[in-house]
């Protein structure tokens, strides 16, 4: 793999694989939590508009441009990041890789298509409200966060983005749209010294005419609001219960966990939820909740990590005749996992197993390149699977049990519960 930065402050990553297919992401270090000053959303809208229009290309022809290639182009928006990744064969990486940074350099944001697409943005708001199980979450951050920039929904509110200007947008990326907050990954059969010869070919032709501020200590790698504790001044713990008259009764605990730059305490953390909720059937509460009772469809332990704190969250749906045996359940493992260390098999057999998911997970090219535009960004490197292996292997039983302690700590816990 080879890794650098362009001269005009772009990091950027490169790393050969076996495939015809070849991957590329253009990440930028910002997200919801950097609206202050702008409508709530517009960070999910400009993501949205960016294929729109730009000073060469219509939005018809920017939408047709890899189909045709049989590719894909395609963006999400986080609280911390904007991500516009392209798939397409090897040979058309080059074609791939230019549009990418057309669209940060040069969009247009046309009137006629913020209009149209103000129309999608608020229908994609309303369908979440029809998904308790999706806005739960959403209303959950908000009471967690409340007073904090990460308190924002990502999609805003339909009121917000009705307000949302084409100036608007073009300040926002003009503010936020900074090489030096950006990361350009690859993932390809290449060679890689030639790929890297033409990403820097690209900065310049997209980048050296433009005029950028020089950045500051919070857009360095690793330097964003690196946060030692496990609390901020907005969390403020709550237990609500909101009538949506729903068929079912669902419910998220949770509460303030480790920061990305947290690393042991967040490795630990990455464990005690997978060993908690994770994906497979045999985690502590699916084993419990859904296959021997069958109390529930589906259960999981989350852990969202952010620059300057994270979310640990334990989301289910349920009948509501079954509610309270099911947060019985759920506090009395908690317990458990608090006041009895995991014994030398069981916690070998949980390194085994999330390491197991991780390798399968990243042999996927795109998952990998995504993966190293985040490294990044958030550290300023692409760690190794060696270097991954090492992290979990170092971790204890009594490293698993501090954090189910200080995570799951009653007086900091939060609940919301629709029913």
């Amino acid at each position: 793999m080879i890794k650098g930065i362009t001269d005009c402050g772009m990091q950027y990553a490169v790393r050969k694989s076996g495939s015809a297919v070849g991957y590329c992401a253009l990440s930028i270090r910002c997200g919801t939590r950097d609206e202050k000053g702008y409508h709530n959303g517009i960070a999910h809208f400009v993501e949205h508009t960016l294929f729109k229009g730009t000073e060469k290309r219509s939005a018809s022809v920017i939408n047709s441009y890899l189909d045709k290639l049989g590719g894909e182009l395609n963006a999400y928006t986080t609280k911390e990041e904007i991500v516009i990744h392209a798939t397409v064969l090897k040979e058309d990486l080059g074609k791939a890789s230019d549009l990418l940074m057309e669209l940060v350099t040069s969009a247009t944001f046309p009137e006629h298509e913020i209009n149209t697409e103000k129309g999608v943005v608020i229908d994609e708001i309303q369908s979440y409200k029809d998904s308790p199980s999706e806005d739960i979450y959403d209303r959950f951050e908000e009471m967690l966060f409340k007073g904090h920039p990460l308190s924002g929904n990502i999609l805003g509110t339909a009121a917000s983005v009705r307000k949302i200007s084409r100036e608007e947008l073009l300040m926002f990326v003009r503010d936020k749209f900074l090489p030096c907050r950006m990361a350009f990954t690859v993932v390809a059969d290449i060679d890689e010294g030639k790929m890297e010869k033409d990403i820097r070919k690209l900065t310049d032709k997209y980048f050296s005419n433009h005029s950028y501020p020089e950045c500051h200590s919070t857009d360095e790698p690793g330097k964003t609001l690196g946060c030692t504790n496990l609390s901020i001044p907005a969390a403020v713990p709550f237990d609500r219960t909101l009538n949506k008259r729903n068929h079912q009764a669902n419910c998220i605990i949770g509460g303030l966990a480790p920061s990305l730059y947290q690393e042991r305490e967040r490795i630990a953390t990455v464990l005690l939820c997978n060993i908690l909720g994770g994906p497979a059937t045999n985690s502590i509460l699916n084993s419990i909740l859904r296959e021997k009772n069958g109390w529930v469809y589906a259960v999981e332990c989350g852990y969202t990590q952010f620059s300057d704190t994270g979310l640990v969250a334990i989301t289910l749906g349920c009948d509501k005749n079954n509610l309270e045996k099911c947060l019985n359940a759920i506090h009395k493992e908690i317990r458990r996992l608090q006041n009895e260390p995991l014994s030398d098999r069981r916690l070998k057999a949980a390194k085994k197993q999330l390491l197991g998911q991780l390798a399968i997970s990243s042999d996927n090219g795109e998952t990998q390149c995504l993966s190293m535009g985040k490294g990044l960004l958030a550290y300023g490197k692409v760690s190794s699977g060696k270097e991954n292996r090492e992290l979990i292997e170092s971790v204890t039983s009594e490293d698993i049990r501090d954090m189910a302690v200080r995570i799951f700590d009653p007086s900091r816990l939060s609940r919301l519960t629709y029913i």
